[in-house]
């Protein structure tokens, strides 16, 4: 059996965010403050390669285990992890998927593992230190690449069945019409990676805004936009790309207003690329307010605080919970 930090309230705990491309280390201190340690790409494919990486990543910096106790090592993952019995699935981690993750990396390591979600580290990291600090009920809202979601209700992380909660970019709910400035617009059913059509995955993230954007626009035959051209193009009141984010922020809003109806939310912080864009963020605000059962004079959706560290604070704060 591993040896464990006898408080983990009290010391520090390694944390790290497991990416398909890339693998950061930090060290977390009892109030949060993350001291960044170390980052290599990540041996996606091969577990051997995979554990040990994450152990020489360990050894370089086992100076800040105290005597005999060994810290804990909190794992914030691009994947599902069942919380019954610890079993991973990753697309982008093939290596992990069908093993206890957990388990066999506490044996391999010598010390304590924990692991997690990346989309619920962030939503535990705005709740507990975040922009939800103090709120009962908090969702995370991560609009990216792509859409992703997690829930956490009086400061504890809410994990389902087979580690699925929070995961509102996924299953057949976006609407296919909505009405711009008076004129009804159609939007096809895009198909999604997961296998379905109209999920909010295909259209809520940055790689959804282009894909409305070519569409809305197929008929002006121009050069295709990544979302950070759309988004400057509104800034500067380019009427199309005015369109396609009025769009966006339409067909998004509903079935977020629905997850704030079904959750019992009164914040919800985004996370992701898009969070940085205030501006967008605030119209879709307004517009989940609109929706809502219970009107709210102030914001609803807002940015989070968090960026590229809050699965890293989030997988800690599991494991001081643990």
């Amino acid at each position: 059996m591993p040896d464990t930090v006898t408080s983990s309230n009290e010391a520090t705990i390694y944390t790290a965010d497991i990416g398909g491309s890339f693998m950061r280390l930090a060290a977390c201190g009892p109030d949060g403050s993350l001291t960044p340690l170390a980052k290599q790409p990540t041996p996606a494919r091969d577990w051997p390669q995979f554990a040990d990486a994450l152990a020489a990543m360990l050894a370089a910096h086992a100076h800040l285990d105290t005597g005999h106790q060994r810290a804990p090592l909190a794992l914030s993952i691009a994947g599902l992890i069942d919380p019954l019995d610890g079993v991973a699935f990753s697309a982008n981690l093939p290596c992990i998927t069908g093993r206890a993750l957990a388990g066999e990396l506490a044996a391999h390591l010598g010390r304590a593992v924990y692991a997690a979600n990346d989309a619920d580290c962030l939503a535990l990291a705005e709740a507990v230190s975040g922009a939800g600090a103090g709120h009962r009920v908090v969702f995370s809202a991560v609009l990216g690449t792509g859409v992703g979601g997690g829930l956490v209700a009086d400061g504890r992380l809410i994990r389902g069945a087979g580690g699925v909660t929070g995961e509102w970019g996924h299953g057949p709910i976006v609407n296919t019409q909505c009405v711009i400035d008076g004129e009804t617009l159609t939007v096809p059913r895009f198909a999604c990676g997961c296998g379905q059509t109209g999920c909010v995955d295909t259209i809520g993230g940055a790689r959804g805004i282009e894909r409305l954007h070519a569409h809305l626009n197929a008929h002006l035959n121009g050069k295709a936009k990544d979302s950070h051209a759309i988004l400057a193009a509104w800034q500067q009141g380019d009427a199309a790309a005015k369109r396609t984010l009025d769009v966006w922020r339409e067909l998004v809003a509903d079935p977020l207003a629905a997850v704030v109806n079904v959750t019992g939310a009164s914040v919800v912080t985004v996370g992701g690329g898009l969070a940085s864009a205030g501006a967008l963020i605030e119209k879709l605000d307004l517009a989940v307010r609109a929706r809502v059962l219970i009107r709210r004079e102030h914001p609803l959706v807002v940015p989070g605080r968090y960026r590229d560290e809050g699965g890293l604070i989030g997988a800690a704060w599991l494991a001081r919970q643990s």
